[in-house]
Order: C-alpha cells, then sequence, then structure tokens
C-alpha cells in the first residue's frame, strides 16, 4: 500500500509544526482527511482514526467551552486512537491543552492559516492523487484538444513518431515510453510521467528530444485524465471494419473501462488526423451527438419520402 510521511504535508503545505516535531515520518496511507464532531462527545464507533484529523473553528470553539475536565476526557479520548496528525485550521491559537495532549502521546500537532473548508479541498486532492493506486504501461500519453489520449502499440510501431507529429500541431506531450496511470476514482485515471521521462520524447534515428526547449511550455503538460485509448497496428488487407456503426469497444485498467479505437497503418496514411478526429467524434459523443445516428435519420426521411 503506497503512503506518504506526515513531513510531506508539512512540506507541501508549509505547515507550522506546534507539537510531535520528533513525529513527522509516521506514515498516511488514507486519502481523504476528517474532521472528528462525534467523536468528541464520545462516539467513536466509526472512527476513521488512520486519517489525517482536521480541527477547524467548530472544533475548537467546541472544545474550549467545555470545563478542563471535560476537556481533557474529550481530546484524551480522541489522541489515544493515535491517527497519523492533526492540523489546526485558520491559524487558531490558545491551543496549549491540545497541545500538551498531543506532545505526550507523541502525535504531530500542525497549523495553517487556510480555512478548514479551503484546506480539506487542497490536502484532499493532493492525498488522493499522492496515494493512488497506480500502474505502469509501455506507451505514449497525450492532450488533444483538451483530451487525453493513451496510444499503445507494439514497440517500434510509430508511437513516438506520431507524438511528435501531434505536437507539431499544437498539441501536448504528457509521457512517453513509460506513462505512470493513476486511479483517482471508479471512473478516473490519470495519465502522467515517471519524473525521469519528464518532458523527454525519444525518437528512433533522432535521439532524446527535450520537448519543452524545442517547442516551448506549450508543447508538455504534466498530466491529464486519460478518456481514449488508441491501440496502433500494422495494416491487415480486408480487416479493416468500415462499417457506420462500429462497435465501442474499451480498454481495463485498474478496474476503469476507457474506450478505445484501434488505428491501422499503412505507409501515406494520416494517422495524425486520424487521431484529431477520434478525439473530436469523442468530444461530440460525450455531448450526446453520433454522426451515425443523424447519418441513419436521414436515410429513413429519405426512404420515407419515396
Amino acid at each position: 500500500m503506497k503512503s506518504i510521511s506526515v513531513q510531506n504535508l508539512v512540506n507541501e503545505f508549509q505547515l507550522e509544526v506546534l507539537a510531535g516535531g520528533d513525529e513527522l515520518e509516521r506514515t498516511i496511507k488514507k486519502a481523504k482527511t476528517h474532521r472528528p464532531g462525534l467523536e468528541f462527545i464520545g462516539y467513536f464507533d466509526f472512527f476513521p482514526m488512520e486519517r489525517v484529523q482536521i480541527l477547524g473553528k467548530k472544533e475548537i470553539t467546541f472544545l474550549k467551552q467545555l470545563n478542563i475536565d471535560e476537556r481533557k476526557e474529550r481530546i484524551d479520548h480522541v489522541v489515544s486512537y493515535h491517527p497519523p496528525c492533526f492540523i489546526v485550521t485558520s491559524e487558531q491559537d490558545g491551543l496549549t491543552y491540545l497541545t500538551k495532549f498531543c506532545q505526550e502521546e507523541n502525535i504531530p500537532l500542525l497549523r495553517t492559516a487556510d480555512t478548514a473548508v479551503d484546506f480539506i479541498a487542497k490536502v484532499d486532492n493532493y492525498l488522493t492523487r499522492k496515494l493512488a493506486m497506480e500502474i505502469a504501461v509501455h506507451g505514449v500519453c497525450l492532450n488533444v484538444f483538451g483530451i487525453g489520449i493513451l496510444i499503445r502499440g507494439e514497440s517500434g510501431v510509430g508511437k513516438s513518431e506520431l507524438a511528435h507529429t501531434l505536437i507539431g500541431r499544437g498539441h501536448r506531450l504528457v509521457s512517453d515510453d513509460i506513462v505512470i496511470l493513476r486511479k483517482l476514482s471508479h471512473q478516473t485515471v490519470l495519465g502522467t510521467h515517471n519524473d525521469i521521462n519528464r518532458e523527454f520524447l525519444a525518437l528512433r534515428s533522432v535521439g532524446l528530444l527535450n520537448i519543452v526547449r524545442m517547442y516551448g511550455r506549450k508543447a508538455f503538460q504534466d498530466e491529464s485524465r486519460i478518456s481514449l485509448v488508441i491501440e496502433l497496428t500494422k495494416w491487415q488487407k480486408d480487416e479493416l471494419n468500415n462499417e457506420l456503426e462500429l462497435k465501442t469497444e474499451t480498454e481495463d485498467y485498474m478496474g476503469v473501462k476507457i474506450p478505445m479505437i484501434e488505428i491501422q497503418l499503412q505507409p501515406g496514411r494520416d494517422v495524425a488526423g486520424l487521431v484529431e478526429a477520434a478525439a473530436n467524434n469523442w468530444y461530440l459523443q460525450q455531448q450526446g451527438y453520433k454522426a451515425s445516428a443523424e447519418f441513419m435519420e436521414r436515410v429513413q426521411w429519405e426512404e420515407g419520402d419515396d
């Protein structure tokens, strides 16, 4: 299972360390944060103790209104579950009691100037990406007309050459050769690089190219949601499907099914143009439009007129 340390959070969001500074290597394994509310009134049946605990103005104000004995009891119960860390939002002060308990239990107590709502949105997004299930696949990932496309095919079939042509047409490279796929939800897979191959494109007979240095920042994108998979295959005579209504094929990545089309290669074919057409056609289909459906309506109208 993937994990990050509390120190990663401190560095990423410039958090102030109030207690537990020696325990910043504690691990975080869950992507969503939690605001302990019911737990402060003694209900722990579904307490997600493995999550980062966020203390906003509601939680801190509630604790401050308690008498000393009640406050000690409520805080002691929550702290005793040893969550990865507590983060106080809105730069709230007067946390002597909370600092004391966290220090005694060696639990990091951190603080941010952000409001609870703003901070939770940012940190949840960060944790979701960092802790997402991921796999590495051989291929090329590009953003074409704002649509993330994963290009697959056998080694040497021309994936990188196709990517170079598309970049020349104004589209963006995400990753070449090794594409990291991260599952962000049951219907979202994100494509990115592995840091080592960031901005690089390898072309046979030419060598390694730094796309950003050659074509500028607009030629590269750090990540993109994968909406379409294109499989490049060698031309097979009499096997190309030219039916008006193509059956939708899908490719499964970590349980997420992504639409997939096959493009057969042959000298003279404008493969880059076909990829652009596929991207535009996918977009129109998401808007509810299908060219084949409109065509059949016209045919039926003509037949009815006869």
